[in-house]
């Protein structure tokens, strides 16, 4: 049998051509979950500390609430209203599935049930759900990628989430705008289980605060009143400091400040 020699040049440009040829592995494309996930820790941190101001429209008044609001991952949120001078003192806890609010006026703990989650939260737009957030963003949905696409000049996934049958969500499905580049939230579309158009947040002036990149201006727009809308503007915001679960406890509630 005849042999056949290879020369050395030709073994490294059989080797070159193999290398660039073929292409290379494909990334695994993250899932919504996945995205969902990363959005959340971007978002809200391991824990956040923060201080806003909501801002109620209506068509015949404006009125500005302020406050200041902890977090600890999903199940540990507590809110104290700062501002005016007949809601000073108001706070809000939610601790794992328990909510419950505190009323200085007549000194009295209220634990709030499923059933008003989907109720206004201090008269905006918002429902309390919305604010103290019983239900999970990643556990209580089903999630998909819908499609991709730029919005506002941003690239970013457009996710589907259903809520599971067991799950207590008033909405039919939730869509949100997620911008690729930061993992931030950038429109949330509230749907009935009818299929229309209930509410829309929109998220903007995305900045520096707290060592990361975040929207600090959102608003929520209800669908069938085009004249009026909630605004909340976050002026400071905190991320990661350390903060105990026994923070968030209904002894503290009233105590906080």
């Amino acid at each position: 049998m005849k042999t056949i020699k290879i020369s050395k040049a030709t073994i490294c440009l059989l080797f070159f051509l193999l290398v660039t040829l073929v292409p290379p592995p494909v990334k695994a494309q993250e899932t919504a979950r996945q995205i969902i996930e990363k959005t959340e820790q971007q978002m809200r941190g391991e824990t956040m500390y923060s201080e806003l101001t909501m801002t109620t429209v209506r068509p015949r008044y404006t009125r500005d609430v302020t406050m200041k609001t902890w977090s600890k991952g999903e199940d540990f949120s507590l809110i104290l209203i700062t501002a005016p001078a007949r809601d000073k003192g108001t706070a809000f806890l939610k601790r794992q599935k328990e909510i419950w609010n505190y009323v200085p006026n007549i000194d009295r703990m209220i634990k709030m049930p499923p059933s008003m989650m989907s109720q206004s939260w201090m008269g905006s737009d918002f429902s309390n759900d919305d604010l103290v957030r019983e239900s999970s963003t990643i556990s209580d949905y089903r999630h998909s990628i819908l499609r991709e696409e730029v919005y506002e000049g941003r690239s970013c996934w457009v996710l589907e989430l259903i809520p599971k049958p067991e799950s207590s969500i008033v909405y039919g499905k939730v869509l949100l705008w997620i911008d690729k580049q930061h993992y931030i939230q950038l429109k949330i579309e509230n749907y009935d289980e009818g299929g229309s158009l209930v509410s829309t947040l929109f998220f903007s002036e995305v900045n520096r605060m707290g060592g990361r990149t975040m929207p600090t201006l959102m608003e929520m727009v209800p669908a069938d009143k085009p004249n009026q809308k909630t605004v909340i503007r976050y002026t400071d915001a905190r991320f990661n400091a350390p903060i105990e679960e026994s923070f968030f406890s209904v002894q503290n509630l009233k105590n906080i400040r």
